[in-house]
């Protein structure tokens, strides 16, 4: 009995001396660190906006208040005023050969243009016996759009300290127009408008060209659908309608990732009689429009005979929302290349392209030029990342400025058939990083 008590309590001995390091050692350093005050590293920027003693350093870049949800309270604005967008700014420029536009050699150029529009804007009156008492129109050189154009570089189409942007994006939602038109693709089908030999009618894919009263231009895309509605599972990619917010949400992506190559782009609602109607002069945009029974004013493209009515774009009954992106210098200014992606779809009911089936195809895109010897291909794969995002499969080209050579950023274009189902990933959108198994360093 005496031999096991003793036993019992070298037992509590043990097991005390242990609870006693136990607490000296692990529980206790933890205790004392809650309960003083929680400290950062010096370098940690979240201490320095906690404490309010610590001077805070100056933001590099807030972008200022947009009309498109840019206001004071916007989560927008929150966004950018984090010190992830706060880094400093790309290097600064090095000469001539890293802006996109020569100064003087523009302006002239817009100059001639203006002069241009002026004398056929007195003779289209003339010929019509109205009379105008508006004066000629003049250029300017602090216009937003001229700006936005001169600030174009090899780093992106803005800067991320521009303040240009704003005010491009309100000058687009606000200032009146003075012309309207088709756009270039939509002129290419003139007399080739055949339902039966193509995929669909123009009408779905219908977009204007808009000149504003500091002959600024976008490009104007209607609304189709409602914002909220999918894509429906049965259909293609190639049959989806355009998402005119679809191209809003891709600029502001673009931006928060900081590619900066979306065109900036802002809704407006559009009075199609006084905006469209009133100003075109193309006969036949304005032998499309007509009024619906339900006494809303419409248009579509420019086959009516043979595509159907029912593809038209409505107001309501004048108003039409839509979105607009502000145009890139004049290809006879800044002369582009439009390459096929290398990772094109099939643009059929059936079939598939060489990527779909080869594992190892980026190997045989790396033998071939531009991509073997140049940033072409990471800025493909940061194309293909942005399009995931968006859920954009309708990539057959890409666009870039030819001055700025084969390391060129691309021009992330035409996003109007991206967020069409937001609950499902699109895996093959992202073949090009997954084949090649590289990104570009931010």
């Amino acid at each position: 009995m005496l031999g096991l008590r003793r036993d019992r309590l070298l037992t509590l001995l043990l097991l005390g001396a242990l609870l006693a390091a136990d607490l000296y050692f692990h529980l206790g350093p933890r205790v004392r660190r809650r309960l003083r005050p929680r400290e950062r590293p010096p370098g940690c920027p979240c201490a320095r906006r906690a404490a309010p003693s610590a001077p805070r350093p100056a933001a590099r870049h807030v972008p200022p208040a947009e009309p498109d949800g840019g206001g004071p309270g916007s989560k927008l604005r929150a966004l950018f005023a984090h010190p992830l967008y706060n880094e400093p700014e790309e290097p600064p420029l090095l000469g001539p050969e890293d802006s996109l536009l020569a100064g003087p050699e523009a302006l002239r150029y817009y100059r001639r243009k203006v002069a241009r529009w002026n004398r056929r804007h007195k003779i289209y009156k003339e010929q019509l016996n109205l009379t105008s008492l508006d004066p000629p129109l003049q250029l300017r050189l602090e216009t937003s759009w001229v700006q936005f154009h001169l600030g174009i570089s090899r780093h992106g189409l803005y800067s991320r300290s521009s303040p240009v942007v704003s005010k491009l994006l309100h000058d687009m939602r606000h200032l009146p127009t003075i012309s309207a038109d088709y756009s270039q693709d939509e002129k290419a089908l003139l007399g080739a408008c055949d339902c039966t030999q193509i995929v669909k009618p123009s009408g779905v894919h219908l977009k204007l060209v808009l000149r504003f009263s500091d002959f600024g231009k976008a490009m104007f895309k209607p609304m189709r659908q409602l914002r909220d509605e999918e894509t429906p599972e049965d259909f293609f990619y190639f049959i989806d309608f355009q998402r005119h917010n679809a191209e809003i949400a891709a600029f502001h992506l673009d931006r928060i990732l900081d590619f900066r190559r979306v065109p900036p782009t802002v809704g407006r609602l559009v009075n199609v009689t006084k905006e469209i109607l009133e100003v075109t002069k193309n006969e036949i945009l304005q032998s499309v429009f007509f009024l619906s029974p339900a006494s809303n004013v419409c248009f579509f493209a420019k086959c009516p005979y043979l595509c159907k009515t029912e593809y038209a774009v409505c107001g309501n009954p004048h108003l039409l929302e839509g979105s607009l992106s502000a145009f890139l210098p004049s290809l006879n200014l800044a002369p582009r290349l439009s390459v096929p992606s290398p990772w094109i779809r099939s643009y059929s009911l059936a079939g598939k392209e060489e990527w779909e089936v080869n594992p190892l195809y980026c190997d045989t895109v790396k033998q071939v030029y531009p991509h073997s010897s140049s940033g072409r291909l990471l800025n493909i794969i940061d194309m293909a990342i942005f399009d995931f995002l968006t859920g954009n499969m309708d990539r057959h080209h890409y666009e870039t400025f030819s001055k700025f050579g084969d390391d060129g950023f691309l021009i992330h274009l035409d996003n109007a058939r991206g967020f069409g189902r937001h609950s499902h990933d699109e895996i093959s959108i992202l073949s090009p990083l997954s084949q090649c198994c590289r990104f570009q360093r931010p």
